[in-house]
């Protein structure tokens, strides 16, 4: 292993204390692995309105309260909180950027009420990336690695660069650059620019500036030193491909000697049928026949058939169009031919939630739906489910895929990102792969995918076997924790 590290990981986004997507997910387990191998680790997010600080325990530093922040001409305030992220084997000291002005509201991104975007996102972010700085000057601790994840976060190597590189105390300061989803770019117009304080030649074609706009996204990617993202495939597809790089393709073409990808993992302390606090029927490898029971629970559950011959499909998903929603509503009445019941979870646009309610009407009793975000019911859903569906426009790691493997859930995926990465494709003659793909696309390739899982779960021998397949497989953060460990070592001999 590499010696160990002081690494400060930054995101917008940390379970469970604040959660859209998986970008929270992986930066609740990511520190916590890296901090098990040997690294000093310590998060920082901002503390949002909604985030109970008696339940978490979280209290005010005192030495670390009502800091200036320049925001263009005026000055906001700054205070930080602490508390821990408690994990099954560690904790990792977890810092709350306080502000009532900017983070003292219901939502992360958007007010939940309307649904729109808050307009002074970007001074949010300026805020939060600036004061990053000033919090570690006072505190006295100088990470060996700033790890940014996303756009939120874009901002911070520009600033080390550009501002405090000159300052002894940050001088041998190291960025990683994640970038977990290429399409939120956090693009703001030029008025924003002067907001930040940065030299006039941060906002150039060469530096942040994109197609007229200040981009916190292509920031991250210029100044970091060295840029991630969440798997070899979704790498390749987002530096070659203007579709898939969303006009970052060029700039990150331009990195290529320094980007790479490096697979998410997950939690197996949460996320195993064998342990599983939402799940009625705990099982294992060695127990696949409790399974079962799991579906008969969640059938009952939602007042639907049970049929022991057929499968049932299980969806839990943002309701949006990278996640193959439109392609799914093509395909569903044909889908709803075959003997199967398809339960699906999610919350999104309204568009979908509109379409979806009038499937589940003409199909009650096969197919239910729920139109929110419930973690305990996706944890029974993935216990329950024969099959999860998958059809991802674009995917750049996922992680449902992975809770599937590991609850032998089998997945039916597109050949995307990191669902090309992480699930390996049956073979029903040899008894080989974890999951099904579909190539392009299409509403007749999904649905001929689906035709394909559900003929193969009639020889049960067969399936069992794939099950089994899927459940040995490890995707624990161990594996990822050591590549980043590598990571930072390569970019600090440097």
């Amino acid at each position: 292993m590499s010696q160990p590290f002081n690494v400060l990981f930054l995101s917008s986004e940390v379970f469970p204390f604040a959660k859209t997507g998986g970008l929270a997910d992986v930066a609740s387990s990511l520190p916590q692995a890296l901090k098990e191998i040997g690294n000093d680790v310590r998060l920082a997010i901002p503390r949002y309105g909604f985030v109970n600080e008696r339940k978490f325990r979280i209290h005010e530093i005192i030495r670390l309260k009502d800091i200036d922040i320049p925001i263009g001409k005026k000055v906001a305030k700054l205070n930080v909180k602490s508390s821990f992220l408690v994990g099954e084997r560690t904790k990792v000291q977890i810092y709350f950027i306080d502000s009532q002005e900017y983070f003292g509201r219901p939502g992360i991104y958007q007010d939940p009420r309307s649904k729109k975007d808050y307009h002074d996102n970007d001074e949010r972010f300026i805020f939060y990336s600036r004061g990053i700085f000033e919090i570690l000057k006072r505190l006295g601790w100088a990470p060996d690695i700033i790890h940014c994840n996303d756009w939120q976060s874009g901002l911070v190597p520009v600033y080390l660069k550009k501002i405090f590189s000159k300052d002894p105390f940050f001088k041998k300061i190291k960025t990683v650059f994640t970038i977990h989803n290429v399409s939120y770019q956090g693009n703001f117009p030029e008025e924003t620019f002067v907001k930040t304080g940065l030299p006039a030649d941060v906002f150039t074609p060469e530096g942040a500036e994109f197609f007229g706009k200040l981009s916190f996204m292509k920031a991250g990617i210029v100044y970091s030193d060295y840029v991630t993202t969440v798997s070899n495939t979704y790498a390749k597809e987002i530096s070659e491909s203007e579709e898939f790089g969303c006009g970052m393709d060029g700039v990150l073409r331009k990195r290529k000697k320094t980007f790479t990808g490096i697979v998410n993992g997950i939690d197996y302390s949460i996320w195993n049928p064998d342990t599983d606090p939402f799940i009625p029927f705990k099982y294992s490898i060695k127990t696949l026949d409790a399974k079962v029971e799991n579906k008969k629970y969640l059938l009952k559950k939602f007042d639907m058939k049970a049929d022991p011959q057929a499968p049932l499909i299980g969806m839990v998903t943002r309701l949006v169009e990278q996640k193959g929603i439109d392609l799914l509503i093509q395909a569903f009445q044909d889908i709803m031919k075959l003997n199967l019941s398809f339960i699906l979870l999610g919350t999104g646009e309204k568009q979908y939630h509109t379409l979806l309610e009038t499937l589940a009407k003409k199909y009650n009793g096969r197919f239910a739906l729920q139109l929110n975000f419930d973690d305990e019911l996706s944890h029974l859903i993935e216990g329950a489910a024969d099959i999860f569906l998958m059809p991802s426009k674009y995917e750049p790691c996922g992680l449902n895929q992975l809770y599937s493997l590991k609850y032998g859930t089998i997945p039916i995926v597109r050949s995307t990102g990191g669902l090309v990465d992480t699930v390996k494709e049956v073979n029903p003659q040899k008894g080989t792969g974890t999951g099904f793909f579909f190539n392009n696309y299409k509403a007749d390739e999904l649905l001929g995918a689906v035709s394909k899982a559900v003929n193969l779960f009639a020889d049960q021998k067969t399936w069992q076997k794939i099950m089994r397949n899927a459940m040995s497989e490890d995707f624990s953060w161990t594996n990822s924790a050591h590549q980043y460990s590598d990571l930072y070592e390569k970019i600090l001999q440097k």
